[in-house]
């Protein structure tokens, strides 16, 4: 990626941050950039309408113009357009975390992120990745997701390491838990990336490309809905993919 949409994206990333107005030198301080580059992508985004200079030396802050872009392109996006209603009732009869992601090759990113309405919660973010792949529920839906090829790949190079206890680290035992939920249609993590942490995920298909919906929350009450859970997020995952006037 170019320098100067890296540096776009972290002036972006860094106001979201500091929830503050900031000076060029704040910015190049943070940001551990030269002045002069900083001065640079400000004065861009600032003819563009995206920054405004509060006073004369009182500190720059963003616009609302990159908050009514994100919302024009997330209300014409198709895929997130066909998902809401679907997550969000989905999230509303759970009351715990429905998250989608789109895979692309061996990574996934969250498109979506409904939390729930209760006090403790696991906080996921849109635009972030999936993190690991041997014990996520979403990168074990992913591993699923792959060619028998492309999985012995994986596995022949993956190095397993341990996050929690729970975290499977043998390639046999991965390769039988993904062939298990590539047969029941659902992925599951029981504490393997966070202690006291579950999820569980099915992928749909839609326009040759893979997305993943998972249901996320403390294993203190996802641990005995399962029954609940899987029925009703496999349900959604059947709709999506076979089209939004499947009941």
């Amino acid at each position: 990626m170019s320098k100067i949409v890296e540096r776009t994206l972290d002036l972006f990333e860094l106001f979201a941050r500091e929830k503050r107005p900031l000076s060029l030198s704040d910015m190049a301080r943070l940001l551990k950039i030269p002045m002069s580059s900083c001065h640079d992508v400000t004065r861009a985004m600032q003819a563009r309408g995206y920054l405004y200079e509060l006073a004369p030396r009182g500190g720059y802050y963003p616009t609302l113009r990159l908050q009514s872009l994100g919302k024009e392109i997330g209300d014409n996006d198709p895929v997130l357009a066909r998902a809401d209603i679907q997550l969000r009732c989905l999230r509303d009869t759970l009351n715990e975390s429905v998250l989608l992601s789109k895979v692309s090759g061996l990574s996934a990113t969250y498109l979506l992120v409904f939390d729930p309405g209760q006090p403790l919660r696991v906080l996921y973010r849109v635009g972030d990745g999936i993190g690991s792949l041997h014990g996520t529920s979403a990168g074990k839906a992913l591993l699923g997701s792959l060619g028998d090829r492309a999985l012995d790949a994986f596995l022949k190079s993956a190095k397993l390491l341990p996050i929690t206890e729970r975290t499977i680290t043998s390639k046999a035992a991965l390769r039988k838990e993904i062939e298990l939920g590539k047969e029941r249609g659902w992925f599951l993590n029981r504490g393997e990336t966070l202690n006291d942490v579950m999820s569980v995920s099915s992928p749909f298909r839609w326009n040759s490309a893979i997305y993943i919906v998972t249901v996320a929350g403390p294993s203190s009450r996802l641990d005995g809905r399962l029954e609940e859970v899987v029925p009703l997020l496999t349900g959604v995952c059947r709709r999506l993919e076979m089209g939004p006037d499947v009941k």
